[in-house]
């Protein structure tokens, strides 16, 4: 990997990610060589992907390079790798550049979509877990529309327009609302001789509520939203198949659509040579309170890919922005102690609450004291991830996009930049 050699303990991080980063900005002024793996060039903030995947934002305004992020820091490097294997035995990790030796490794390598072994969803569905994804989802939906002014089948036509949203989680829901919008006040002027009365928004939920991490007062908030949006929602509906034109449930209810999203859950994106015995259920990492493996304890694990069990909370953090920026922090305190030989200090997550939106003027907030709803909530929702962006630029953009598309009613950047066509299971 062409790696400078120096007599300073090398900390490898894999992800650049909210915790990577994190964790290598805390690590800028020790005296180590930090190295940072990732398969991308750019840390992606994902909380606004499906506003790229709905034209309301271009990807550049939510993607930073992660060169650009740590360039002031003389302690650090950055190699564009995938890391195939761990060898936790020597010391070494295994990637398609090269292999590179270590003395702390850190894990941060996120998650990714949870299918539950459905290989049938997995192929013919859409995901939005990437920009990759979210472009390719932007496309299928408008390359969907402009197939629907052709077909002169009428069963066809509506297939086009019918959209199902499976999990009912943050994404699900703000992908719903941002699609409802769409229907409402754009299509009909960009498709004047489409009748978009027959695009169907369908939001799918396995349980008995939506937002089911938030309060019950959220919940039933964002339904109701949703419902004025004119979004039809399923619950107590679990999706058991789609073959790319037929959705099915575990009820009499099915769907004929041609775009399936799938949002219904992630599992941690694990690397070969973490030990069986390290690894929970969802594939996450299992790690102590120090983000330590147990059987490697030169080995981390931080955001996403760590599952840090304490007798309070033996499932793990959630999967969210804020529990890994507070463990990317809290181990670069860590690892300095530790070098020090000072006792390491345990992760106490500081629960600042979650949010979601379900569209213009409408959001839901459930903050540790208060939850609200409503006008005020969107406005909170917004400055939140304006501040959490990374870069003045993309800030700017953000905000200027959010302005103009409030005052216009309008998405810009509906662009079928790279066509994208489905490969439907029964084509292979």
């Amino acid at each position: 990997m062409n790696i400078n050699q120096t007599s300073n303990p090398r900390i490898v991080i894999i992800g650049g990610g909210f915790a990577g980063v994190s964790l290598a900005k805390v690590l800028s002024k020790q005296d180590v060589q930090v190295v940072l793996l990732d398969k991308h060039n750019y840390h992606n903030f994902q909380p606004l992907l499906y506003q790229v995947s709905t034209g309301g934002l271009e990807p550049d305004s939510i993607a930073y390079p992660i060169r650009k992020i740590l360039q002031d820091y003389s302690n650090f490097q950055f190699r564009l790798a995938n890391v195939s294997e761990i060898d936790s035995a020597k010391n070494n990790i295994i990637t398609d550049i090269g292999d590179l030796k270590y003395d702390y490794l850190v894990i941060a390598s996120g998650s990714e979509t949870n299918y539950f072994g459905n290989t049938s969803i997995e192929t013919n569905s859409m995901a939005m877990k990437t920009i990759p994804q979210a472009l390719n989802l932007r496309s299928l939906i408008l390359e969907n529309f402009e197939e629907a002014l052709l077909t002169t089948n009428l069963q066809d036509r509506i297939a086009l327009m019918n959209f199902v949203i499976v999990g009912a989680g943050p994404t699900g829901v703000e992908l719903a609302g941002a699609l409802a919008e769409i229907k409402k006040g754009i299509l009909p002027k960009d498709y004047p001789d489409l009748d978009t009365r027959l695009v169907q928004i369908n939001l799918v939920q396995s349980g008995n509520r939506i937002l089911k991490e938030m309060s019950e007062v959220a919940s039933e908030k964002a339904e109701a939203f949703l419902e004025n949006l004119g979004v039809n929602i399923w619950k107590n509906t679990r999706v058991s198949n789609y073959d790319g034109k037929t959705v099915t449930t575990n009820t009499d209810v099915t769907f004929k659509t041609a775009t399936m999203i799938w949002a219904a859950g992630v599992k941690g994106a694990s690397i070969k040579g973490i030990h069986a015995d390290d690894l929970s259920r969802s594939n996450r990492i299992i790690v102590n309170e120090f983000n330590q493996l147990k059987t490697c304890p030169n080995i981390f694990a931080i955001g996403d890919i760590a599952q840090v069990e304490t007798a309070s909370n033996p499932n793990g953090y959630p999967m969210m922005a804020q529990p890994a920026i507070q463990q990317g922090k809290q181990l670069g305190y860590n690892l300095k102690r530790l070098l020090e030989g000072l006792p390491l200090t345990p992760f106490i997550y500081k629960d600042k609450g979650a949010m979601a939106t379900v569209g213009r003027n409408k959001a839901v907030v459930d903050m540790p004291k208060f939850k609200f709803q409503g006008v005020f909530a969107w406005f909170v929702w917004m400055f939140v991830h304006l501040f959490f962006l990374i870069g003045f630029r993309n800030r700017i953009i953000v905000f200027i996009n959010w302005v103009y598309n409030y005052i216009r009613f309008d998405r810009e950047a509906r662009l079928i930049i790279r066509p994208y066509k489905k490969k439907l299971k029964s084509d292979e």
